[in-house]
C-alpha cells in the first residue's frame, strides 16, 4: 500500500510543471468567442457610478438589457448573449457590488439605490425604453424597474428571483441566509478585500453539501496559482463545474456589503415585493428554477411553489414556466432559456 502510494506522489510530481503550464496559459474559452462574435466590453461613468458592461453589435433591433445573479457577474451570460444578439441588441450590466463596476464607499447597496442607477443607465446609455431579463437578485432589481420605472421597461423576464423568499423573516429560513451570513461576518472582520479566500474558509458547509472531499484545499492551490501567473485578470479556475467556475469569478470583484445588506433586511427597504408587482403593466416572464424544502423545513431555492403561484397572481399580465435546473438557468440549461425567453418576446 505504501509503496503504491508513493508511485502516485511521484506521478503527480511529475505531471506538476505541465498542470503549472497549463494554468499560466489557461482562460475561459468564452471569452474568444464573444470577442469573435463582436461583444464588446466597455465602461462609462453614470453620475456616481463608474459601469461596466458588455455590449453587442447595434444592429436596429430592440435592446434586451441582461441583469445577473448575485455573485456572478455579465460573463455568467456567455453561452446566450450571442444567441440573443442575433434578436437583439444586447447589454449586460455588472451592477454596483459586482464585477469592475464601482461605486463610492458610502453607495447604499439596497434595490432602490442599485434600480434608480441602473435607471440612469438605461437613459443614458440605451437611450430609450429595453427589455430586461434579470437572475437571481438581478429578478429582483428587473421588478424594481418595471414597477418603479415602468416608462423604461417594455417586458421583463424574472428569472428564479427570490420574490418573497428573501423578505424579512422569511430569508432567514433559506439556505441562502447562510451565505449572506459570511458576507456579513467578511465586512465585520475585514475580509481585505479577498472574498473569495474568506469565502472558502468560512463555508464548510457548502462544500461538504456540494464537492467531494478535498475539494476545498484544491480550489485554494488553483486560486493561489492562478493568481501568482495572472495577477492582472480575474479569476477563472479549470477542472469545475461551470457554475462553479462562475461563482469564482464572480466573487474576485464582489462587495460583500451587497450580501450583508440581505443579511440584515436593509437590501429591501422601501421594495415591498408583493406591492411592486402589483404596480407592473408590462408583459412579465417568471422562469422558476428546481426548488426543495431540506428536513428542517430550510428553503433549498429562490422560491416556492407557493411563492410563484403567488407572485403570479400579483402579476397583470404574467406567463409562468418552470424549468428542472438549478438556479442560473441560463447558465446550466442555456438552450431552455433561450427557447422561453425567445418565445416570450418575440409574442
Amino acid at each position: 500500500m505504501v509503496r503504491i502510494l508513493l508511485r502516485f506522489l511521484l506521478i503527480l510530481l511529475r505531471l506538476l510543471p505541465l498542470f503549472i503550464l497549463y494554468i499560466a496559459l489557461y482562460q475561459d474559452a468564452g471569452h474568444q468567442k464573444l470577442q469573435k462574435a463582436g461583444i464588446i466590453e466597455k465602461d462609462i461613468i453614470v453620475d456616481d457610478v463608474s459601469f461596466h458592461y458588455a455590449e453587442s453589435a447595434d444592429n436596429g433591433k430592440p435592446v434586451i438589457l441582461l441583469l445577473h445573479a448575485q455573485m456572478l457577474d455579465w460573463f455568467s451570460y456567455q453561452y446566450v448573449v450571442i444567441p440573443l444578439s442575433k434578436h437583439f441588441h444586447v447589454y449586460a450590466l455588472d451592477y454596483p457590488g459586482h464585477g469592475k463596476t464601482r461605486c463610492p464607499d458610502d453607495y447604499e447597496m439596497n434595490a432602490e439605490q442599485i434600480g434608480a442607477s441602473i435607471a440612469q443607465f438605461i437613459e443614458k446609455v440605451i437611450g430609450g425604453p429595453c427589455a430586461v431579463s434579470g437572475n437571481s437578485s438581478g429578478g429582483l432589481l428587473a421588478a424594481w424597474l418595471a414597477a418603479d420605472r415602468p416608462e423604461l421597461i417594455t417586458s421583463a423576464v424574472l428569472e428564479d428571483p427570490p420574490l418573497f423568499s428573501s423578505e424579512y423573516p422569511a430569508i432567514k429560513h433559506t439556505v441562502a441566509y447562510c451565505t449572506f451570513a459570511v458576507s456579513d461576518r467578511a465586512v465585520r472582520d475585514d475580509s481585505e478585500g479577498d472574498y473569495v479566500r474568506f469565502w472558502i474558509k468560512n463555508s464548510p458547509e457548502f462544500f461538504r453539501n456540494n464537492t467531494f472531499p478535498g475539494a476545498r484545499t484544491l480550489i485554494s492551490i488553483l486560486i493561489m496559482l492562478y493568481r501568482m501567473l495572472h495577477w492582472q485578470r480575474t479569476v477563472e479556475i479549470p477542472f469545475v463545474p461551470a457554475l462553479f467556475r462562475e461563482m469564482i469569478r464572480g466573487m474576485d470583484h464582489y462587495d460583500p456589503h451587497f450580501g450583508k445588506s440581505f443579511y440584515d433586511g436593509m437590501w429591501n427597504e422601501n421594495f415591498d415585493h408583493a406591492e411592486a408587482l402589483r404596480r407592473i403593466k408590462c408583459p412579465v416572464l417568471l422562469i422558476q428554477a428546481d426548488t426543495s424544502f431540506l428536513p428542517d423545513g430550510t428553503l433549498n431555492g429562490a422560491m416556492s411553489e407557493e411563492n410563484a403561484q403567488f407572485a403570479c397572481s400579483r402579476l397583470q399580465d404574467v406567463k409562468y414556466v418552470k424549468v428542472s435546473a438549478r438556479h442560473v438557468v441560463h447558465l446550466e440549461e442555456p438552450e431552455e432559456y433561450l427557447q422561453h425567453v425567445l418565445q416570450f418576446l418575440d409574442q
